[in-house]
């Protein structure tokens, strides 16, 4: 695990510096501590930042072949690596030292480009093909690691993070696009980012530069397409599940470091413990966070997992810290975002550094086993519609708007209103506004002038076009997995856990079980309003009943109530009509009204207000800065 990034000169004659790629790394250093390197080579100047955890002692990178032409920084972890090698090795290649990285040179060597396409794990890697001049950049197939690039000004700039390309001059200008879908979803889409001049690289995706021409492939696309003659048997589709995420779990401890689990209560987190307990020897270190707010907090459902498995449990309290909070989460994420969740995900990863190195967490859950309650919801309001007259649902929306707000956890009301919101709608569009923070109206009521871009549920289309209408469950499972998964759920994992040094890997993700996964008919997902139907099978005889058996346990955060209480006075400050004004983006009354009915009680708008929040305090640090290409002084 660690943090990579570079510059490629597009122009002839044109050298790179390792001043430029020492820039790059200085900034990510949290992403690995334990040490750097990096390559200078004519138009190419890439470095890499350590954090050890496989072949501690020789896995420094840039790693390169027997004869140096060939040469690869990674981040991540590649799991089948000791696979590959043996049968490299067969094939006559030598190996120099025992690390994964090492492996994807010589696949390179043997099969180009295409090498990607014989990694399991997650990983963004960078290979240098110095005989050809050709840069090869690579994303898993999920996009657990980042990968963000720029092309322009005759150079290719690629980093772990954000802000390894504003170390070198990125241009910052705001994409008002981006911005747009940001106060929808919280995150900005891949593969756009908050600034016009950068880009994400799409999971599955590589880029390959050669001869100043730059091309983006994909590698990997994930399919819904249920295969019927392979999953008909219910009770064999159980057991392949067990045994693939039973695979899973094995493929992903391979570590020289101590390695723990992130512990929450529900059946994701349980199931890591448990297939690890097989395959794990020696101590099991859990960890758990929880919150003074008792209707938020799942310690005690961890605790009773923990002492199920009887492993050594941590724990803490999580309570918020306005001077420190905000401008940790800013720093972090480098662009607008706004899913509250992070702030348990730092502070569980920061209790388990103390102990462990490397982390299992159940992100992914959701998403492959069809756990969110929106899927449930889906169903529910297909009956709403064939039950009540449409002239009624008007009538019933009015009421249910008038019902006392709780800042509770997902409080009745909450629900309720979010559920009449989008009942109506189809399922696609329901999705999107049962998710949403800012509908349309909302957004070009807040901006100080009207705004000419498309509507963020473009995004949720685009991602289910191909996929049967009639299956709704995959339509919506694909919209969560293209979107969600990668913008959301893997950028908070990531740069939660990387914030404290910590490698949080993903057993749930592994490529194999969710193509397999994703091949099961709808049918065998859900059962009724029952979400995660496969995986609670699956586990049945290794958790606890009261695991498999209860609700799911979203991990929300009380920042209904933090807003009216100790972050008052920073939402006050921060979202005063005189910073709305001087940024010039939003208009300052719209907000304030946001702030005063939540205050009051009228509305409970913590989500609208934590994402403006979010946004002003990434401008004031970030988002600000120069308007246009900095002086270039590091390249070159």
């Amino acid at each position: 695990m660690c943090g990579i990034a570079g510059f490629l000169s597009l122009e002839q004659g044109v050298f790179a510096t390792k001043t430029s790629a020492q820039a790059m790394c200085d900034v990510i250093v949290h992403r690995g501590p334990d040490g750097q390197g990096f390559l200078v080579d004519g138009p190419l100047a890439m470095g890499m930042r350590r954090l050890s955890i496989i072949d501690l002692a020789g896995g420094q990178q840039p790693i390169s072949n027997e004869d140096g032409t060939i040469s690869v920084i990674q981040n991540g972890e590649i799991y089948n690596f000791r696979e590959i090698r043996e049968d490299l090795e067969k094939r006559g290649h030598r190996f120099k030292t025992n690390s994964d990285t090492e492996a994807i040179v010589h696949l390179y060597e043997e099969y180009g480009t295409r090498c990607v396409e014989h990694l399991r794990g997650m990983f963004a890697l960078a290979i240098w093909d110095a005989p050809r001049r050709r840069l090869l950049v690579a994303r898993d197939r999920l996009g657990i690691k980042p990968l963000y690039y720029s092309v322009g000004n005759g150079r290719l700039l690629f980093g772990s993070e954000l802000k390894s390309l504003l170390a070198v001059g990125l241009d910052r200008e705001i994409d008002q696009q981006a911005l747009h879908d940001y106060l929808s979803l919280t995150y900005v889409p891949a593969p756009a980012t908050i600034f016009k001049a950068a880009r994400k690289l799409m999971p599955g995706s590589m880029l390959i530069a050669e001869r100043g021409n730059v091309r983006i492939e994909r590698y990997w696309t994930l399919s819904f397409e249920p295969d019927e003659k392979r999953f008909h048997d219910e009770r064999e589709i159980v057991a392949e599940v067990r045994e693939r995420v039973e695979d899973a779990v094995r493929s992903h401890l391979v570590s020289d470091v101590p390695l723990g689990v992130f512990l929450s209560g529900g059946v994701d987190s349980a199931t890591l413990v448990a297939c690890m307990r097989k395959f794990h020897t020696g101590p099991l270190k859990t960890f758990s966070i929880g919150f003074a707010e008792k209707s938020f907090s799942e310690l005690d459902r961890a605790r009773d997992a923990a002492k199920h498995f009887g492993t050594e449990h941590h724990e803490m309290i999580v309570t918020p810290d306005a001077v420190t909070m905000v401008p940790e989460l800013t720093s972090a994420f480098d662009e607008p975002y706004a899913d509250s969740s992070a702030i348990p995900v730092l502070c569980v990863a920061r209790l388990a550094r103390q102990s462990v190195t490397v982390a299992l967490t159940g992100e992914g859950g959701d998403e492959v086993f069809a756990g969110y309650k929106t899927y449930a919801a889906t169903r529910l309001a297909g009956v709403y519609r064939r039950a009540v007259p449409s002239p009624l649902h008007s009538l019933i929306a009015w009421g249910v708007n008038r019902l006392p707000v709780s800042h509770g956890k997902v409080s009745f009301d909450y629900m309720a209103k979010r559920f009449v919101a989008g009942a109506s709608r189809d399922a696609v569009d329901a999705h999107f506004s049962w998710k949403a923070t800012f509908d349309e109206t909302a957004k070009q009521t807040l901006y100080r002038e009207r705004r000419d871009v498309g509507p963020t549920v473009r995004l949720y289309h685009e991602a289910v076009a191909g996929i049967d209408p009639r299956d709704l469950l995959s339509r919506l499972l694909m919209i969560d997995t293209r979107l969600g998964l990668e913008g959301d759920m893997l950028v908070k994992a990531d740069r939660m856990s990387m914030a404290t040094s910590l490698e949080g890997r993903v057993p749930l993700l592994d490529h194999p079980l969710v193509e397999m996964v994703a091949a099961i008919p709808s049918r065998f997902k859900m059962r009724g309003m029952k979400t995660k139907v496969l995986l609670r099978a699956a586990m049945a005889d290794a958790l606890p009943p009261e695991t498999t058996q209860g609700p799911k346990q979203g991990f929300n955060v009380p920042i209904p109530s933090w807003l009216n209480g100790p972050l008052r006075e920073l939402v006050r400050d921060t979202l005063s009509p005189s910073r709305i004004a001087a940024t010039g983006i939003f208009r300052p009354e719209p907000i304030q009204e946001l702030i005063r009915a939540h205050e009051k009680l009228e509305r409970d708008h913590s989500r609208d207000i934590w994402t403006l929040l979010m946004f002003q305090s990434w401008y004031d640090r970030i988002g600000q800065g120069v308007q246009g290409a900095e002086q270039d002084r590091l390249v070159g």
